[in-house]
């Protein structure tokens, strides 16, 4: 494509055109025709130019009507030359061929040079006031944003569909309008002293705000360009409006994400510290029950306080249970038991408002799910439940075993099935949908997670179940957990499975008693010494490990937890130096690190018969 700008000259007498392409090659591209019907076809192949000079007088056509006919598909700049005074003619051409003026022959060359670069000035002008018109409406049509022009008074001068769609109204009706005529009062106050404040400090501004209930607020990021005029006063103002919701949705998400992995961190903290503190209050409440035997009053008092011992171990499952970022262990379980077992937990974190009624199918076959899980869940749905009720009421659990075929959503075969009901204010349709989605809530800041049914979603859809949510507002809302049944006998745990009461020593055995925290290591070498073993203390795995060299032992006992040498490190050393000696370890918080699956395992807090147990099965074998 040439460089140079594109004029065409038409005139039946060539020597005509022979001196207009003279006078203009040097400046210009200049193309010339004899016939107006062939200049109509170059014209049609030749989009980008930009002048056409032509004579009046032709045979075929005149240059009125050429002009006038170009004028329908070409948007180039028009001259009329003519070598009579036809007045008629020329008005013609200004009214039907849109000429920019007439040049007479013989013609001033001075004259003709300065109406050709004029109207090729026009034209280019007029191309680049095209194009910087079909960018804008490209711009408002097409962009994500919501955008808008307004005069220096506020009022819409141009707006796209999204930004019409906002305020409710098609565009073309919004023009001339101020923005607040189509908003509520407040917020075109609002809007009104923003693009005040934009165009008085003549500086672009940028503001993130948020409208809506919480919970369900949509945010936009708004930024506020002051354009200024030919004086150099501001004269309109441009506001776009970006839609920044999933933004914050995504941040808050990560900020819980953050949050909560942090507490996850501090739970499975405090449940090791909490559990070695309580292995040796229930150790030392069971070994001091013998002594007291014959003392009521005080056995009674001892009772309570190992009743209290126990309830905070289970307070301290629940910690270990939040905490834990693992797949679920799934095992046979007795959901009535497990919600039977929680009554004294709902009394404590539901408050005296609100009261738990129960009806448990007898008789219901075992469920195949995570029981700490299953816990978690059933009290983050009551908590839920509390809260729909502010002013107290009823929260039903109901259990009932089902055959289920035909459903679109859950495989066929047969499910236990847990409900939990309120009488609560409900949940509106439009959120249903949405409650299970992580960190989504619409309780306020600091009084929920939104993480409740997203983890009780969780766990149906890792146990193949499924979880059903219905609701009407006003009147109360049901959950139903759907939980595969179990046709295995339910399998206890690795201390449990060697059944049996607590176990006297079989024979002498020597069990060296490995951990950092005195108070346990004395109970569990108390317990030891009780059951006819001959037991011996060491603090840390260095030392433990010196003992080894210059003695012989057939069993160890070790902390997890312990400073310098973990207890999978200790283990790992004794089994490589002592191949023979069995190594059992003791853990507050078992998700602390990994643990290998051939290293026998004991929860703290454990009782005597725990132990015995253990410690028997690993020395017959």
């Amino acid at each position: 494509m040439s460089l140079k700008g594109t004029i065409l000259a038409v005139d039946d007498e060539p020597d005509i055109l022979v001196a207009i392409e003279d006078l203009f090659e040097d400046e210009y591209r200049v193309l010339t025709c004899s016939k107006p019907s062939d200049a109509l076809d170059l014209l049609r192949a030749e989009p980008d130019l930009a002048v056409i000079i032509s004579d009046q007088r032709m045979p075929g056509m005149t240059g009125d009507a050429l002009l006038a006919e170009a004028r329908a598909f070409h948007d180039a700049q028009a001259i009329l030359l003519s070598g009579y005074a036809d007045m008629s003619a020329v008005i013609a051409a200004l009214n039907k061929g849109g000429i920019i003026g007439y040049v007479t022959k013989p013609w001033d060359a001075v004259l003709l040079r300065a109406t050709v670069r004029n109207a090729y000035e026009r034209h280019r002008l007029a191309r680049d006031l095209a194009t910087e018109r079909a960018l804008l409406r490209g711009l408002l049509n097409h962009s994500g944003d919501a955008i808008s022009f307004k005069d220096a008074e506020g009022r819409l001068v141009r707006l796209n569909a999204l930004k019409a769609a906002q305020l409710g109204q098609e565009a073309a009706d919004c023009i001339g309008y101020p923005e607040r005529e189509f908003r509520d009062e407040a917020s075109g106050k609002a809007v009104e002293r923003a693009d005040a404040a934009a165009i008085a400090s003549a500086a672009p501004s940028e503001v993130i705000v948020s409208e809506g209930p919480v919970g369900v607020e949509r945010w936009s990021n708004i930024t506020r360009v002051p354009i200024r005029g030919n004086s150099g006063a501001v004269e309109h103002l441009a506001t776009i409006e970006r839609d920044i919701t999933e933004q914050k949705v995504l941040e808050a998400r990560l900020r819980q994400s953050d949050k909560m992995q942090a507490l996850g961190t501090l739970a499975g903290g405090i449940a090791h510290d909490f559990n070695n503190l309580l292995t040796a209050i229930l150790g030392s409440l069971e070994l001091a029950g013998p002594k007291i035997a014959d003392q009521p009053r005080v056995k009674r008092l001892i009772d309570n306080a190992t009743g209290a011992a126990q309830r905070g171990s289970a307070l301290t499952k629940r910690l270990l249970s939040f905490s834990r970022s693992g797949e679920l262990r799934l095992r046979n379980v007795d959901v009535n038991a497990l919600i039977e077992g929680m009554s004294d937990l709902f009394g404590r974190s539901l408050g005296g408002l609100v009261s738990v009624r129960t009806s448990l199918q007898a008789g219901l076959p075992q469920a195949c799910v995570d029981p700490d899980q299953l816990e978690l869940a059933i009290l983050n749905l009551c908590i839920n439940a509390r809260d729909a009720m502010p002013d107290g009421g009823t929260i039903t659990l109901t259990t009932r075993a089902e055959s289920i075929r035909g459903d679109t959503d859950l495989r066929d075969g047969d499910y236990a099935i847990l409900t939990v009901a309120d009488e609560g204010t409900g949940i509106p349709p439009e959120l249903l949908e949405r409650v299970c989605e992580p960190f989504f809530t619409t309780k306020a800041v600091g009084q929920g997670t939104g993480l409740g049914l997203a983890m009780v979603f969780g766990l149906a859809q890792q146990a193949k179940g499924l979880l059903r949510i219905t609701s009407e507002v006003g009147i109360g809302t049901r959950v139903e957990l759907a939980l595969p049944q179990s046709g295995e006998p339910a399998t206890g745990d690795v201390a449990a499975a060697a059944g049996g009461g607590p176990a006297l020593a079989a024979g002498p055995a020597r069990i060296l008693v490995v951990d950092d925290d005195e108070d346990v290591r004395h109970v569990t070498a108390s317990f030891l010494s009780g059951f006819g073993y001959d037991e011996t203390e060491a603090s840390d795995g260095a030392s433990a490990l010196a003992m080894m060299e210059r003695a012989e032992f057939d069993l160890v006992v070790a902390d997890l937890a312990m400073p310098g040498m973990s207890g999978i490190e200790f283990a790992a050393e004794v089994r490589q130096r002592f191949s023979d000696i069995p190594v059992l370890i003791l853990t507050g918080h078992a998700e602390a690190m990994p643990i290998p699956d051939d290293l026998p395992v004991l929860a703290k807090p454990f009782d005597s018969a725990d132990l015995a147990r253990c410690v028997s099965t690993l020395l017959s074998a």
